[in-house]
């Protein structure tokens, strides 16, 4: 079972193969110098009638199988000789046309469909009996038409009626006119032989008398040649005198010239030369005056470099060492004045908290109060009053009483008491203001318990006059001091 399995499948490889193989075989490429045709079924032309073939020249196209084959038409030219005898001409008189034709089948689309239907499997010696038929009768036709003097002096005329009217007839069965050759014309009766005595008479004739013409003319301008000859040399011969005569004078100006102008080049060439010298002499000072320019600059340079710019850089050493030490000072303020915010900031912040600190408790006393503030600034005033005793003892408490001198006018104090240390002290105590005027002072009415008695006031009038009294003392030892402290 394997082995039919196996031989199927080869089969169908080779038939596969073979199949390929011939559609390879049946693509058919159409060389340049033929046309492929193809035949049976081609499919429809431009007028929707079915072709019966299809042409092509320089391509390749597939045939089909079975309903088609291919054929080729063979393009290569082939002559005809064409030897019309007796053709009657339009004279009635026969003329014999040698003649030969080149002719060859046509590439022009519908034309070589008229080649494949009229030509295709004819030989190229049925192809060109059948040409050579159809150009007899157009030769004939055409001379019929034309005069004897026509068809001998106007050739390209007769080519041209020939031309046309057998490429026409050809062009039906598919060939195409390529060339025309007439080799000679001869007639029956000697007419155009005729012709050609009459015109080479003629020709003779008017050879000889263009020679007479040319004789005659000849003589003629021989006689004139020999008069203008000898006018010519008379006045040749008196143009030769007139000439040497102006040539000697024309010599004796070219001379006084020629002398004219050698002083007047010798007269600038001394010129020029004296020009030359001044023009060197002023170019030697030129240079000269620039050689000193240069050398000024050099030296100015040398100057600028010795003394300009070390005081340039001196100067710009001094410049940045002032920019840095304005830069460190201001950097140095900077900085004291960062430390001075800071520290004013500090202080302000402490001061701050303790005004608050003082607010809330004068606040707290005042609820304690029972919102009298008045009694709360007493209750506060009462708390500081031992401070106040204490600050008015301290002011008084490091005398030495044995150091002190008095020195009055000697006269009386108040109340005849003299001028003594007791009455010093007495209004040195006195000077102190009373806590009744502090509070007076502050705005405040001192407590009647702290006010005190008569008594107490009338021992406080006595202090006070013994401080008065005291007062010239106490002055005049402090100008005392003051002397002191200027000898010294």
């Amino acid at each position: 079972m394997g082995q039919y399995i196996v031989l199927l499948v080869v089969a169908a490889i080779i038939f596969v193969f073979i199949l390929i193989v011939s559609f390879f075989r049946r693509y058919r490429r159409c060389p340049s110098d033929r046309i492929l045709v193809i035949y049976g079924k081609v499919g429809k032309g431009i007028d929707t009638e079915s072709r019966s073939a299809k042409c092509i020249h320089g391509g390749a196209a597939f045939i089909w199988p079975v309903i088609q084959d291919y054929s080729y038409l063979d393009l290569t030219p082939f002559s005809i000789e064409i030897n019309l005898t007796s053709a009657l001409s339009k004279q009635n008189i026969r003329v014999d046309v040698p003649s030969r034709f080149t002719v060859g089948v046509s590439t022009e689309p519908g034309i070589m469909t008229n080649a494949a239907e009229r030509l295709l499997g004819l030989t190229q010696q049925d192809i060109s009996n059948l040409a050579k038929d159809i150009i007899f009768g157009q030769l004939r036709l055409v001379v019929a038409t034309m005069d004897i003097e026509e068809i001998n002096s106007n050739r390209d005329k007769f080519l041209a009626a020939v031309s046309s009217n057998v490429e026409a007839e050809l062009k039906k069965i598919g060939l195409k006119l390529i060339n025309v050759n007439v080799t000679d014309i001869n007639d029956e009766s000697g007419y155009i032989e005729a012709l050609g005595k009459e015109a080479a008479a003629k020709a003779i004739n008017d050879a000889k008398k263009t020679v007479a013409e040319k004789n005659r003319d000849g003589a003629i301008g021989e006689a004139h040649a020999l008069q203008d000859q000898r006018v010519n040399v008379a006045a040749a011969d008196a143009t030769a005198v007139e000439g040497e005569n102006n040539a000697k004078i024309t010599i004796a100006n070219s001379d006084a010239t020629r002398r004219e102008k050698e002083a007047e080049a010798e007269r600038k060439a001394v010129a020029a030369e004296k020009v030359s010298q001044a023009k060197a002499l002023e170019e030697a000072y030129a240079a000269e005056r620039k050689a000193e320019e240069i050398r000024a600059q050099r030296d100015k340079a040398t100057q600028t470099a010795n003394i300009v710019v070390p005081a340039q850089i001196d100067k710009e050493k001094v410049e940045i060492a002032a920019e840095a030490i304005a830069e460190q000072t201001r950097r140095h303020a900077k900085g004291d004045a960062d430390a001075i915010f800071m520290k004013m900031a500090a202080e302000g912040k402490g001061i701050f908290e303790i005004l608050s600190k003082q607010a809330e408790g004068f606040e707290k006393l005042v609820k304690a109060t029972g919102g009298d503030s008045q009694s709360a600034v007493m209750m506060m005033i009462a708390d500081k009053l031992p401070e106040l005793v204490k600050t008015q003892v301290e002011a008084i408490k490091n005398l030495k009483i044995d150091k002190i001198t008095v020195w009055d006018n000697m006269s009386g104090g108040k109340d005849g008491n003299s001028p003594t240390s007791a009455n010093f002290l007495s209004g040195m105590l006195g000077s102190i203001p009373p806590f009744e005027e502090l509070f007076k002072m502050a705005g405040m009415e001192l407590p009647d318990y702290l006010k005190g008695t008569k008594k107490e006031e009338k021992k406080a009038k006595t202090n006070i006059s013994d401080i008065e009294e005291i007062k010239p003392a106490k002055q005049s030892n402090k100008e005392d001091k003051k002397n002191d402290k200027k000898e010294e």
